[in-house]
């Protein structure tokens, strides 16, 4: 969030240090000013996505393939106007920032909350201001870039320094962003992205250069006013005794004004500025040595390598990244994680390797429905496998074959296999530490490979390896067998909804149908067509599955990195198989008893392969005991009613249960004149069905404006 207040202190109180630019005049002058060179902006993908994220539904899911659309859009204007992108996301959470980290994490929690209050009640998407990321946008953000042809690269310590230090380096045009930061650390122009106007090619450059004359201060002094005023290292709180201080001192001399807090600490930091007989400086403060400690190490955080700080005595040293696990991990397997990882290639593998620490931010997740157990616990199994693949036993158990017949105990020469610490955000989780999550091997796999083979081998055999390896980390050994039969976003979904129904035992042989039709269907759409996709309600269940779903495949993403990718990334990225709106319109189609014909759209083509799906996820999910029901849930909002979640469609109190059909032939288990088992049960059905003989159905028809299905930027 960079430095507390002084986006607002430029832009309302010193609007001089911001000027509009003119983008590609910036690039001629660049390319005047350094012959030979390309102008090239850094882009700091985190703080770009709210922006690039303008699909007006955002509620259910993600709309992926209109998504890509707007970054092929953004990628496509600066490519016109001859300036290259180089992406950067944050790849790590330092510690020294976890209890920021933390607590915007525990606020999203709280707006979460309010979003579900609003959709219970109104039945519709909450308007923009309550905007939410969907799951995984940073993830699948950067594959996306990758695809596009764009360099995209992932941090190994904090995102703003590694930026700030790759474009001083390389003397690029600028950064994109929208963080204060970057007008405190030296390096290239900030150029502000919530600003950027793709049509004119212009922005609000924010000038450190303005600032420093405006404030009376050198370019050596920002650290220290960054961090007097709060950042994300020193809390406001901290050294709110020395702005007092400070701005009592200014109100005596210059009386109360607009913007008096910054400048009355530009004034203090003047007048303690070091001296060359070395009086002044931080000493002169009179800080606790906690406090001075702080201090320091938030003004370091600052320094880029090369540059020289007068304010401390303190010897800067190189702060990157120093792994914590490597007793417990080959060099080159370490080597190679750090590669992937700075290249955008993987997804969580770096952050165990090196730190055992991995995090997960808010999902969309009512806290109220406590049918639904929040995503970090349903995926919990397969990334204890995750951490288990990542572990090479073979270092510290060369005895241990490649493949065994009884269980292999997790230690090994007396070196235990760590545990992870998991910070996942999810309702009723207060964060106040981490959880321990400890490696457990699949109970559906006979091979233990060495990570040295899954990664680094080229030959066939390997391939097999990798995909059995990617198929236990899920428990669906059994899946092998239609590999070569399906598309791979297709084996993707299957696999994604299998373990989902596997792992929850509330979903219904609707919710089955949903996700499997909306996969065969949106394969054939385009983002316009999805972009016109209507829906006569929102319900909260609903929304709930669509980031659970979307949230899934970030781990199988993770688990694909963990075997050596035997899938191409693309093939499991959510545009090729999810689009949130279709899902939720056929999750209603589905509840509300229509025919899975219908869910079809009545193409011929799609409806043999959704049955042949449908019969793979359930005939797996019955060898596992897991037998599907159908319990239609009701999903209108009824006049003067809240949405009730328990409620179905069914006449009685309480939802019918029934066998589901594992023919093509047979219509779905669920509504009216659905397949049933044994004639006193098909009576039954109907009596039921005679007790409900004026029952609604949906109406598609659209509860918010049509979409843009090219937005544009401010």
């Amino acid at each position: 969030m960079g430095v507390q207040g002084l986006n607002h202190f430029m832009e309302n109180c010193c609007p001089d240090t911001c000027k509009k630019v003119d983008l590609r005049k910036m690039a001629v002058d660049h390319m005047t000013a350094h012959p030979g060179s390309t102008p090239t902006l850094v882009v700091d993908g985190m703080a770009c996505v709210r922006q690039w994220y303008s699909c007006q539904a955002w509620v259910h899911g993600g709309q992926w393939k209109e998504y890509m659309h707007i970054l092929n859009e953004f990628v496509s204007a600066f490519s016109a106007a001859g300036i290259k992108l180089v992406f950067y996301f944050d790849g790590v959470v330092e510690e020294r920032k976890r209890a920021e980290w933390v607590r915007r994490r525990l606020r999203s929690n709280k707006d979460i909350a309010k979003i579900f209050h609003l959709i219970k009640r109104d039945g519709q998407q909450p308007g923009r201001d309550m905007f939410s990321l969907p799951s995984g946008l940073a993830t699948f953000s950067r594959f996306a870039l990758k695809s596009l042809g764009q360099e995209t690269r992932c941090s190994t310590r904090e995102g703003d320094y590694e930026i700030a230090s790759y474009a001083n380096s390389h003397n690029y045009m600028g950064i994109l962003g929208q963080d204060s930061d970057f007008v405190i650390y030296d390096t290239v122009p900030y150029l502000s992205a919530s600003k950027l106007c793709l049509q004119s090619m212009t922005t609000v450059l924010f000038s450190r250069e303005r600032l420093c004359h405006a404030l009376g201060l050198e370019k050596t002094d920002l650290p220290l006013i960054a961090c007097l005023l709060g950042n994300d290292v020193v809390p406001e709180t901290c050294m709110r005794h020395v702005r007092d201080r400070a701005i009592n001192e200014y109100r005596n001399r210059h009386g109360r004004h607009q913007g008096e807090k910054v400048f009355a600490v530009a004034d203090f930091i003047s007048s303690c500025h070091p001296l060359r007989d070395g009086s002044g400086g931080i000493a002169s403060l009179s800080l606790s040595v906690a406090d001075t400690q702080l201090l320091e190490n938030g003004m370091h955080s600052y320094v880029l390598p090369g540059q020289r700080f007068p304010w401390t005595n303190q010897e800067l040293c190189d702060t990157g990244s120093v792994c914590a696990m490597e007793r417990f991990v080959d060099a080159a397997i370490l080597k190679a994680a750090k590669e992937k990882h700075t290249r955008a290639e993987c997804f969580m593998i770096y952050n165990i390797l090196y730190d055992g620490v991995v995090e997960c931010s808010n999902t969309l997740e009512d806290e109220e429905n406590t049918e639904l157990p929040s995503q970090a616990s349903v995926f919990q199994p397969v990334r204890e496998h995750i951490h288990e693949v990542q572990f090479d036993n073979r270092r510290f158990s060369p005895f241990i074959s490649c493949k065994v017949t009884h269980p292999v105990p997790l230690t090994y020469h007396a070196v235990p296999i760590p545990a992870v610490k998991e910070w996942f955000v999810f309702p009723g989780n207060k964060l106040e530490e981490p959880k321990m999550v400890s490696p457990k091997q699949s109970s559906d796999s006979d091979i233990r490979p060495d990570l040295k083979d899954l990664w680094f081998r080229k030959h066939t055999e390997v391939r097999h390896l990798q995909l059995s390896t990617f198929l236990a980390l899920l428990e669906l050994k059994e899946y092998a067998e239609v590999l070569d039969t399906l598309e791979v976003p297709l084996v993707v979904v299957v696999c994604l909804v299998t373990y989902i129904v596997l792992q929850v035992t509330h979903l219904s042989l609707e919710d089955v149908d949903a996700y499997l039709s909306q996969a065969v269907c949106v394969r054939f759409k385009t983002y316009t067509d999805l972009c016109h996709t209507k829906v006569p309600c929102v319900d909260p269940r609903a929304v709930q599955l669509g980031s659970l779903f979307v949230r899934g495949l970030t781990y199988l993403v993770a688990a694909n990195s963990a075997c050596g990718s035997p899938f191409s990334m693309e093939d499991l990225m959510p545009w090729r198989m999810f689009d949130g709106l279709l899902f939720h319109q056929k999750y209603l189609l589905a509840h509300s008893g229509r025919p899975c014909e219908e869910l079809l759209e009545g193409n011929s083509s799609w409806i043999p392969q959704f049955y042949s799906l449908r019969e793979l996820v359930l005939n797996t999910c019955r060898r596992r005991g897991r037998t599907i029901q159908s319990a239609p849930r009701r999903t209108q909002q009824e006049p003067g009613t809240s949405l009730n979640q328990e409620a179905c469609y069914w006449g009685d109190s309480t939802p019918r249960r029934c066998e589901s059909s594992l023919h093509s032939n047979r219509p779905c288990g669920r509504g009216p004149g659905a397949h049933m088992q044994g004639t006193a049960e098909n009576s039954r059905g109907s009596q039921s069905s005679a007790r409900r003989p004026n029952r609604r159905r949906y109406h598609l028809a659209p509860r918010w404006p049509q979409h843009n299905p090219r937005p544009s930027y401010p």
